[in-house]
Formats: C-alpha cells, sequence, structure tokens
C-alpha cells in the first residue's frame, strides 16, 4: 500500500482534469539561461533556492525533463521529501497530456522514493511505465535492498533477468539484501555473477565477502578450507580500501577477533591506508579475540590508541566512543575511561555520552545516572539507546520514583511507543519492587515482541508469582524462545511446583520444538533440589545430552546445602570449583554445610582452601533509598556515619521483636564460636541495619506510607527472613526485600515466598 501522504498526493495527480492546452513556445535563451541557473543551484545543494526559481516559470517549459531529473536527485540527496512530493505534484498538473514521465525523471522519481522509504509507491510508479531499461529496474532493487525488504529485492532481480542482464550495481545491491537469509539466495547470485564473469568487480566482490560473513557464521572457528568470505577477499586481484574494510568487518561480526587484528596489521605493514570505519571494526574486534593472550591484546589496544593519536583519527569522536568500549571490554578502569571520555577536544555526541554510561551502568550504576543528569543539563536530548541505558541503571538500585520520572521523560522524548523502551521499564520497575507498574507497562504495549512477553514473565518469576506467569504464557500469542521457558521454569521453582514445572520442561521440544539448554536444566534441576527430590536431580545432571556449566552444578550445590546431602555436596562443589575457580559461591555453601553438621574442622579447611586460592567472599550488602539519596549498608554496620545510633535502636527492636517470639537461628553460622557470639553477628546483618534506618527516616521514605523497600546484593538468610516476618508485623508495615534470587513481601507476619525460598 503507499504510505498516506503519497497516497493521498497520487489521488489529486490522478483526479487533475486532462485539459488540452495550446503548446507553448520553442524554448528562448533567456529560459534556457533560468533552467541552467536551475541546475547549478541544485548541483551546489541550493535546494530551496533552485526549487524558487523553477517555480518563477509559469508555465513551465514542456521539455525541461533534466531540469526536473536534477531536481528530484537533489531532494533525494538532501532527504527533503515534502519537497520532492510538491514538485512531483506540480511537474503533473502541468503536464497533463503526458501522464507518464520521461523514462530519465522516471527513474529518478523511483530512485527518490525508494531511497525515502516509500516504496509502494516507487514500485506503482515501476508498474506503471511504459517502458523500462537497466537503470529502472536496479533503483527498485536498490531501494529494497535498503530498507531490508530481501525477498521483494530478490523476487525483483530474478524478474528482471527475463529482460535484462544485471550490471554491478544490481548485483551489489541483491548481495547485501541476501546477507539477512541463510546464504541460499546468496550462493544462486553468486553463481550467476560467475557465469557473466562480474564476480571479479570490486563492487560485487564487497558485496559477496559481506553477505558471507553475515549468512555464514561457523560459530567464531574460522576454517580456511570453509570460509567463502575470505575465499573472495584472497581470489580479489584488485582491492579497494571497503574490501579490506569489509573483510575486517566480516571477522568482526563472527567473533573472529584474532582474524580481524592480524588483517588490519598487513594492511598496515603493506602501507595501505585506513580509514573511520577501518578502526571502528578493529576497537570492535577486541572483545572476540580467542587464543591470544589478554595482555598481548591490551598492548595491541594501547599501540592501537597511539595510532589514531599519530594520524588524527582521534579527533573524530566515533573513534574516541570505540576505544573507550575497547578499553572497558578488556577490563580497563572506568576512571580511564571517563578520563579519555572526558578529556576529548571533540564535540561529544549522544553515541558517546550512551557508550560512556553503558560502562558504568555495568560498574557503578549511580555514576552512570549522574553522567545522565550531566548530559541533560548540556541540552542534548536522549535517545531510545540512551533511556534504556539508564533504566538498566535504575534496576539496579531501590529507585522506583526515579525509573518513573525517567518514564515521564521516554514519553516526553516521543518514545511512549518504543517497544524496546517498555521492556526495559517493565524490567525497571519490577526490580525497583512495583510489579503492579511493570504490568501496567506491559498491558498498554501496543505491538508486543517475545522480549515484552519473557520480561513480563521473569517480573512474575521474581515475585514467586506462579500462576500469574502460566495465565499470562496461556495468553502469549507469538512463538516462545528459549527465554521464555526459562522464565516459566524459574516461576515453577519460587513456587514449589513441581509437576507443573516437569511437564513444562518436557513440552518445550515435543509441543514447541525448543531443545533444553543449560539454563532450562539448571531451573528443573533446581527444581527437583528445591523439593527434596535431590536423587531426581542428581539423576537429571548426569543424563544431560550436554556438559553440565556452574550454574547447574551450583543449583544442586545449593538443593544438598538446603537438605543437608553432604556427599553429593562434595562432587557438585569439586565440579564447580573446575568450572568457576574464582566464585566464593562454593566455598560458602560448603563451609556452611559442614557448619550446619557440626563438622567445624572441614569448615575451617574449607575456609583455609578460600583463603589459599585469593577468593574473596562477595560481602552482604543492602541498599534503601531515604529521601533523594541511596544509603548503602555492610554487615556489621561499620560503614555508615549513623553507625552508633542504628546500633542503638536495632538493639531496641531485638528486644521487641523477642516479647513476640524471635529466636536467633544461628544453624548456618560458618565460625565454631560462642552461642552469644554467633546472636551477635546475625543483629548485623545488612538488611536488618537497612530496615532500623527505614524506621528512623520513615517521613523520608519514597516507597509509599508503608512500603520499606531494601535491596540485598546475596540471599537473604533464614535468621533474617524470620526476623522481617515478625518485624512486618509488630511494625505493622509492608516490608519488600530483593535479595540475590527473588522478592520477598513480608506482611503481617508472613511472607509471600510461603518460606519455600
Amino acid at each position: 500500500m503507499l504510505r498516506p501522504c503519497a497516497r493521498a498526493c497520487h489521488r489529486t495527480l490522478t483526479s487533475i482534469n486532462h485539459l488540452v492546452l495550446p503548446t507553448p513556445p520553442s524554448l528562448n535563451l533567456q529560459t534556457n539561461n533560468l533552467l541552467g541557473e536551475v541546475g547549478a543551484l541544485a548541483t551546489r545543494g541550493q535546494l530551496n533556492e533552485a526549487l524558487s526559481l523553477f517555480y518563477t516559470l509559469q508555465p513551465p517549459p514542456s521539455h525541461c525533463n533534466q531540469t526536473y531529473a536534477t531536481l528530484f536527485h537533489a531532494c533525494a540527496r538532501h532527504h527533503s521529501l515534502q519537497q520532492g512530493l510538491s514538485l512531483h505534484h506540480y511537474m503533473l498538473a502541468h503536464n497533463p497530456i503526458t501522464p507518464h514521465p520521461d523514462l530519465f525523471v522516471s527513474n529518478h522519481l523511483i530512485n527518490m522514493y525508494a531511497k525515502f522509504g516509500y516504496l509502494d509507491h516507487a514500485q506503482q510508479l515501476f508498474d506503471e511505465m511504459p517502458r523500462r531499461n537497466l537503470v529502472t529496474w536496479t533503483a527498485l532493487i536498490s531501494g529494497y535492498a535498503q530498507r531490508g525488504r530481501s525477498e521483494a529485492c530478490f523476487r525483483l532481480f530474478a524478474a528482471m533477468l527475463g529482460h535484462y542482464l544485471p550490471n554491478e550495481f544490481a548485483f551489489a545491491s541483491v548481495l547485501s539484501s541476501c546477507a539477512d537469509s541463510d546464504g541460499g539466495h546468496g550462493r544462486q547470485v553468486h553463481a550467476l555473477a560467475l557465469k557473466m564473469s562480474l564476480d571479479a568487480c570490486v563492487y560485487v566482490a564487497n558485496a559477496l565477502i559481506t553477505m558471507y560473513s553475515k549468512a555464514c557464521d561457523h560459530g567464531g572457528v574460522f576454517d580456511v578450507s570453509r570460509d567463502e568470505a575470505w575465499k573472495v577477499f584472497r581470489s580479489m586481484e584488485s582491492r579497494n580500501l571497503i574490501s579490506w574494510n569489509s573483510m575486517i568487518a566480516g571477522f568482526q561480526c563472527r567473533r573472529l577477533g584474532a582474524q580481524a587484528i592480524d588483517l588490519f596489521v598487513q594492511m598496515h605493514l603493506d602501507g595501505l591506508e585506513f580509514d573511520r570505519a577501518t578502526l571502528l571494526s578493529v576497537f570492535s574486534s577486541l572483545n572476540g579475540v580467542n587464543g591470544i593472550d589478554e595482555i598481548v591484546v591490551t598492548k595491541f589496544c594501547y599501540q592501537l590508541h597511539c595510532l589514531v593519536i599519530k594520524t588524527g583519527f582521534i579527533l573524530g569522536i566515533e573513534v574516541v566512543t570505540a576505544l573507550v568500549k575497547a578499553y572497558s571490554d578488556l577490563g580497563g578502569d572506568v576512571a580511564d575511561c571517563y578520563r579519555l571520555f572526558s578529556e576529548t577536544s571533540c564535540h561529544r555526541d549522544i553515541v558517546a555520552w550512551t557508550g560512556i554510561m553503558t560502562i558504568f551502568s555495568e560498574r557503578d550504576p549511580e555514576e552512570a545516572l549522574s553522567l545522565f543528569r550531566q548530559l541533560r543539563r548540556e541540552n542534548l536530548a536522549p535517545d531510545r539507546y540512551t533511556f534504556s541505558i539508564v533504566l538498566k541503571a535504575y534496576a539496579s538500585l531501590a529507585t522506583e520514583h526515579h525509573a518513573s520520572a525517567v518514564h515521564s521523560q521516554v514519553i516526553k522524548g516521543g518514545f511512549g511507543g518504543d517497544t524496546v523502551l517498555a521492556n526495559a521499564l517493565i524490567h525497571a520497575y519490577a526490580r525497583c519492587g512495583s510489579i503492579s507498574l511493570s504490568k501496567q507497562v506491559f498491558d498498554g504495549i501496543e505491538f508486543r515482541d517475545v522480549v515484552s512477553w519473557n520480561t513480563m514473565l521473569k517480573a512474575y518469576a521474581l515475585y514467586g508469582q506462579a500462576a500469574e506467569a502460566l495465565q499470562l504464557f496461556s495468553q502469549m500469542d507469538i512463538k516462545p524462545d528459549s527465554a521464555t521457558f526459562v522464565s516459566l521454569l524459574c516461576a515453577c521453582s519460587h513456587a514449589g511446583l513441581v509437576g507443573e514445572g516437569t511437564r513444562i520442561f518436557d513440552s518445550m521440544l515435543e509441543r514447541y520444538g525448543i531443545v533444553p539448554l543449560c539454563d532450562h536444566y539448571a531451573c528443573m534441576v533446581d527444581i527437583l533440589g528445591r523439593a527434596g527430590r535431590v536423587g531426581e536431580a542428581e539423576k537429571l545432571v548426569s543424563r544431560m545430552p550436554m556438559e553440565p556449566d556452574s550454574v547447574v552444578w551450583s543449583a544442586l550445590l545449593g538443593s544438598c546445602r538446603k537438605h543437608g546431602n553432604t556427599q553429593l555436596a562434595k562432587l557438585a562443589a569439586d565440579r564447580l570449583k573446575e568450572l568457576a575457580p574464582e566464585g566464593s559461591l562454593v566455598y560458602v555453601q560448603m563451609s556452611n554445610i559442614y557448619s550446619s553438621d557440626g563438622n567445624f574442622g572441614e569448615a575451617g579447611l574449607i575456609r583455609k582452601e578460600m583463603k589459599g586460592s585469593r577468593v574473596k567472599k562477595e560481602p552482604g550488602l543492602s541498599w534503601i533509598e531515604i529521601g533523594n539519596q541511596v544509603h548503602e549498608f555492610s554487615s556489621g554496620g561499620r560503614r555508615h556515619p549513623e553507625r552508633t545510633l542504628i546500633s542503638r535502636k536495632l538493639k531496641e527492636l531485638i528486644g521487641r521483636l523477642r516479647e513476640i517470639g524471635y529466636v536467633p537461628d544461628t544453624s548456618s553460622s560458618l565460625h565454631d564460636v560462642e552461642e552469644e557470639h554467633k546472636e551477635e553477628q546475625l543483629y548485623h546483618h545488612s538488611e536488618k541495619l537497612a530496615l532500623v534506618f527505614a524506621i528512623m527516616n520513615e517521613s523520608s521514605l519514597h516507597c509509599g506510607r508503608t512500603a520499606i523497600k531494601i535491596m540485598k546484593n546475596i540471599r537473604v538468610c533464614v535468621d533474617c527472613h524470620n526476623f522481617m516476618k515478625l518485624a512486618s508485623n509488630l511494625l505493622q508495615k509492608d516490608i519488600v526485600v530483593r535479595d540475590s534470587n527473588r522478592f520477598h513481601h513480608f506482611k503481617d507476619g508472613i511472607c509471600s515466598c510461603n518460606d519455600y525460598w
């Protein structure tokens, strides 16, 4: 169908009364000079002046096709859609006797509409043309290719073969669209190019390199004998800069960083010039280098940094942005990344700001939000990617009102209907403890994709609302993917729905044709293990068609910890140490298991082994927002400036809770110490300190009149869980705790997890 304004224009044009006008006089010298000046203005980029001068010719000369073609070409080049439409209307209105423009003009019209994305309008012009040439076909083929309409592009190319043999430009266009498929169409086009001896043409060969690079990914493994893109590149008798850039970019997009680096080094040693596109691909390749020591890659990044300074490319903001990302991907210090970003002499655009915010969002979310406020002060308009990063940062913190503030900015910025941002909002609200707002955003999405459904399902899983997750899944109107079932199985795990979880797992392959991966097996191990069916969980692991990863063994170890299966726990722990030697979880879990059995000697040996391996236990941290500030608490409470007052208030609260039945649960203590000391350690867990501080500052809470929302970086312990239940009843307040695993909503002495976590 025609787009609205194009369709309206077409109706207007076709309804013009075909009056017979007297033949205009021959072009005189003055008219010729004016048309020449119009063409000169359009060629120099002065489109408005050119059109104004052209419209002074009343009526326009009947034989000025060259001028019309020049003006349509200028409209396309300067992205002036409205002026192009007006000119087309003007041309038809003043040439009613000849409803079909000259072939030369028609080709420029098709090219203009194709570049604007008005492919239906271009196709209609194409269909109505009494005569076409090779340029006509190529212009429309190129338009379909540029807009990603690969099937339409290939069909039109095939239809053209009945009329004309394609030239190198038609081949290059159709090959660029074949890159989006599995390579089948691309190989057919390649065969035709070979027959016509056009495969050696540099334009065609460059397009072949890109097509094979995108369509034929061998899983990040480079095989000289099978790599068709490399074969094309090596067979080229003559290469230009685009040839080298296409091959380097091809390696980069297939995660063949080592090959991209080697080719760039060869290019540089051969004395060939490179450009900005070359550098952007090489920098992006540094994060996908297999088989080369990380120190060597980092050294190469330093050398590349020196090279871009020497050659002046450091003055380009795109290069600076790529360099900053490369250093970050290689584990560089965020302060160094920020210094490079802030010290650049070129204008920092929104892409650069979004890049540095992305780096901080993963390591220091609060700083990412500070950068967002700074870019707003510099009057830069955030785009959809910027907002996505901001929402990701807020999802890491207990800042619901800030997430709402960003939501309002998203709407103000004109991105209210953006599905990607809506998905990010669902996630942010859920992580901030507001699942009702998540559902509100989900319900408001006009065009939901699979990520929309998966994000909402994951939100329900976080809250242990399995019934809601299953109900939502039954309403899913698009095909689920692998991530859909991870969310469903997590929901079943948190709710203890063993039978339902098993049915869902079995249905993946049988009903949906989705092969279960390690993540799905890990969820099933967790479902069985939590329910006490540890033996079945072990059998499932032994029957896995792939090697269990660290997530699977971690789930099994957690089940052993919960149900006291020490022997199986040792097996799981050994496997986990092999796969994730830097992780502290395995040592903490095993120490807990031995301590629970009263075997403090073995627990001590585990702690000694952990120290010898230079593995550090992740400290327990909790966060709560008071006023406009997020406060952080660590176990022991030594970090906070008001620790003395918090400690005194905590003792008072513990005394009141003891009166209604609170007894510290010391079963998970890691050390063989006196019971009194164990209790003292439990009293100062970070979430208890955060709760007391919230009570002290109740009037400044941003989470509502009664709800207290606490975020915690590790799993809540049994004692703190009991503490929060009793506190919610004593204080008559809702307490929401998000730990590393799920949400716990405490109300009137009951937790939403039903003590199943």
